[in-house]
């Protein structure tokens, strides 16, 4: 099997970034320009886990298929990272994409203390740059969950801080920075680029949590060079996501907030 060029690998990076981040980032800017044309951006609201029906169980389907269907790229980079050789007696010869990638759960205690401890590192600084942004004018206010409360909000918030935990760190970090590994990019140049992107795809939020996320993205990114996994960055992405939507979704109103 002949290794693919680096024209064949950037070709196959734009199609899984068009299917998924990269077709957010787009999104995303049109979105703020519309807000920042509409009024200030202070007295503009972004909403991150919304309702799509009124009738209950339309509500849960469609919540399910957005988390089901958001995973496909994933798997997509999971097949393109896969090697497909095969020996001369016919056996596959390729290493797992999992493996590849640090998805996998062969250090499960030192992932979960790794998880912790970035959840920690990036949360407390999130919420400090967030109040900052308000101040400044430059981020929207920011609801992390506007579903009706039914039997499966929580377990359905949780869903949705897993998918989007694993969609961005394995394709922004753990794919992208495989590819521009490839394409014979500096780690300084691959972690640039991979944080402006995940900085991109926030920005329908405001100025604030672009930069935020980008440098979220800085600490997420060099601490992949450094390990080559992407299950603790998972775990405190998902960590991070599940005490806002979660926490917003039951004491959000009880403290003032929404």
């Amino acid at each position: 099997m002949l290794v693919p060029s680096r024209r064949r690998l950037r070709l196959e990076v734009w199609i899984v970034l068009g299917l998924s981040l990269g077709q957010s980032a787009v999104y995303s800017v049109v979105q703020l320009l519309d807000k920042m044309t509409r009024a200030p951006l202070a007295e503009g609201t972004s909403t991150l886990n919304r309702s799509q029906s009124t009738r209950e169980y339309f509500d849960l389907t469609y919540q399910l298929l957005d988390i089901v269907f958001a995973l496909v790229p994933v798997l997509l980079v999971i097949y393109f990272l896969t090697d497909h050789r095969q020996s001369t007696s016919g056996a596959p010869q390729g290493g797992s994409a999992f493996r590849k990638l640090g998805f996998d759960f062969a250090r499960p205690g030192r992932d979960v203390l790794q998880g912790l401890g970035l959840a920690a590192l990036i949360g407390v600084p999130s919420l400090g740059l967030y109040a900052a942004g308000r101040a400044l004018g430059i981020t929207t206010a920011i609801i992390p969950s506007a579903l009706d409360s039914y039997w499966w909000t929580v377990p359905v918030l949780i869903l949705s801080a897993l998918r989007h935990a694993v969609v961005e760190e394995v394709i922004v970090v753990g794919y992208l920075l495989n590819r521009f590994g490839a394409f014979g990019w500096s780690v300084p140049l691959a972690i640039f680029a991979s944080s402006m992107l995940r900085g991109s795809y926030h920005l329908y939020q405001g100025f604030g949590p672009f930069i935020g996320n980008a440098v979220m993205g800085v600490v997420f990114a060099w601490l992949y060079t450094r390990t080559r996994r992407v299950m603790p960055l998972v775990i405190a992405h998902a960590l991070l996501d599940i005490v806002a939507f979660v926490g917003f979704s039951l004491f959000g109103k009880a403290v003032g907030l929404g």
